[in-house]
């Protein structure tokens, strides 16, 4: 069930009368889970017992910690925990990933095995509700939450519809003492709630399924052929796809929890306006970057055992933070760009000291444009559909291999160029205020004026409605 569908506005209505029914709280939340699961079914029926299976998997195991003393016992449950969900993922997600490199592996060795294909169908978000289950287990592991002894809340916390599929990756402790009392939303968060839900819409149905989602298809099929021109407006009209995909799919969900009256974490802060990589996955799919910072970085070690353990986990938690984007090994030769990238940006701070970018005006320009160029460089992998492509791709971008066909019209260039320009612009001139308090600055006239017009934009929108990119991880 695709926001962007009349389906789900049909849904949401019925939910939202549902949920401003004068009934007890308790029904409420067990109207919004029913709700939740509904519209997980809706994609396909017989995966909701995945989310059934992690969900009481982790209730049990967290009520079990908090009256378990002994460290190996502790050590143990944890360990059930995370073969439970992980075991999972690793299955649907990446079973086919790992047949295929183990007969490559034996290939390579002069054996020749055909296994029947296991057809593998990947349950929608399960990557997503994985790791939000498995950081309250985890939080709890180490004394950081204590157990919820509600399994209404805590089903609700796993599977609440807003953000099930594609995050943000809510944190218990953000969402779980929502639960506690009932949660009446008024005026101003139905109308706030309301006009994020529409400008999700607008930068997935106008900005990057409109616009770009033409010119990046049409460039990375012609991968073969196409000129530096080219190569850089299609993995530019990318860039911004990605962006106005993901941050739709998160504004959206942002504003239907708060017309429920839940409080969404954003996942999104000006990322395009980012000063460095570091500064960049601060910006950008917060919740999986602070995931993997707080439950596999500092679990490795994170910086307190040297420079090099230090860059062995940077480059560790990005090559595993590529795979949890999807079972291919493009997704993880992009987390190790990005892990190089890191890198290279802290040996500059060590030549350099501290953001030397950041303490000097005049070069914040200039690092927020690098950084924009690198991070666009580096989802050429990201996007393309082989290392054949990637490698090519960047060969004419980077001047290595000249000449090409032109593919793309004179007036794709220019809109491309001008949405990069101004994304960049936006984000850097807005990275620090949130958006709430940039709308809350403009006269009530502007402001109808722009929802009207984002409004008659998603409406005349061309083309199919089709899925969010992040559906896929």
């Amino acid at each position: 069930m695709l926001f962007n569908s009349l389906t789900f506005l049909i849904f949401f209505v019925v939910v939202m009368a549902a949920h401003r029914a004068p009934l007890s709280w308790t029904t409420k939340k067990l109207n919004l889970l029913l709700a939740s699961y509904l519209f997980y079914a809706a994609w396909n029926p017989p995966f909701v017992l995945l989310i059934f299976l992690s969900t009481g998997v982790d209730w049990v195991v967290a009520r079990r910690l908090a009256r378990v003393g002994d460290l190996r016992a502790r050590r143990g449950l944890l360990g059930l925990s995370l073969a439970v969900n992980l075991g999972m993922l690793g299955f649907f997600k990446y079973g086919s990933f790992l047949l295929e490199n183990f007969v490559a592996l034996l290939a390579a060795f002069g054996v020749s095995y055909r296994p029947a294909a296991p057809d593998i169908v990947l349950p929608v978000g399960i990557s997503f509700y994985t790791f939000q289950t498995l950081s309250y287990t985890i939080d709890v592991y180490r004394g950081v939450q204590r157990p919820r002894y509600s399994l209404l809340d805590f089903a609700l916390y796993v599977s609440f519809f807003p953000q099930l599929v594609a995050g943000p990756i809510v944190r218990s402790g953000d969402f779980l003492p929502q639960c506690a009392k009932d949660r009446r939303p008024g005026a101003d968060d139905l109308g706030w709630g309301l006009a994020l839900l529409t400008l999700g819409l607008f930068q997935k149905t106008v900005l990057a399924d409109g616009l770009l989602a033409l010119v990046s298809d049409q460039v990375f099929r012609a991968w073969e052929t196409v000129g530096v021109r080219d190569a850089w407006t299609g993995t530019l009209a990318f860039s911004c796809q990605i962006f106005f995909d993901f941050a739709g799919y998160s504004t959206c969900a942002v504003g239907i929890g708060r017309c429920l009256g839940f409080r969404i974490p954003e996942n999104f802060r000006g990322p395009y306006g980012a000063i460095g990589f570091s500064d960049f996955w601060r910006r950008w799919h917060v919740s999986l970057s602070s995931w993997l910072r707080d439950y596999l970085y500092i679990s490795l070690g994170g910086s307190r055992r040297g420079r090099v353990r230090t860059y062995a986990n940077l480059m560790t938690t990005m090559l595993l933070g590529g795979l949890w984007h999807g079972a291919s090994w493009r997704f993880v030769a992009w987390g190790g760009f990005h892990g190089l990238l890191l890198i290279a940006e802290r040996g500059l701070r060590r030549v350099f000291g501290g953001s030397w970018a950041l303490h000097w005006p005049a070069l914040r320009p200039v690092g927020a444009v690098v950084t924009f160029l690198l991070v666009t460089i580096a989802w050429v992998p990201f996007r393309a559909d082989s290392f054949a492509a990637t490698f090519r791709l960047l060969r004419v971008m980077l001047g290595t291999t000249v000449g090409g066909e032109t593919v793309l019209g004179g007036q794709y260039v220019l809109m491309v160029a001008v949405t990069a320009a101004l994304l960049v612009i936006v984000h850097a001139t807005t990275r620090d205020v949130p958006l709430g308090r940039t709308v809350a600055r403009l006269p009530w006239w502007a402001r109808g004026i722009a929802l009207g017009l984002l409004l008659f934009g998603i409406l005349l929108a061309p083309g199919e409605r089709s899925a969010f990119i992040y559906f896929q991880f």
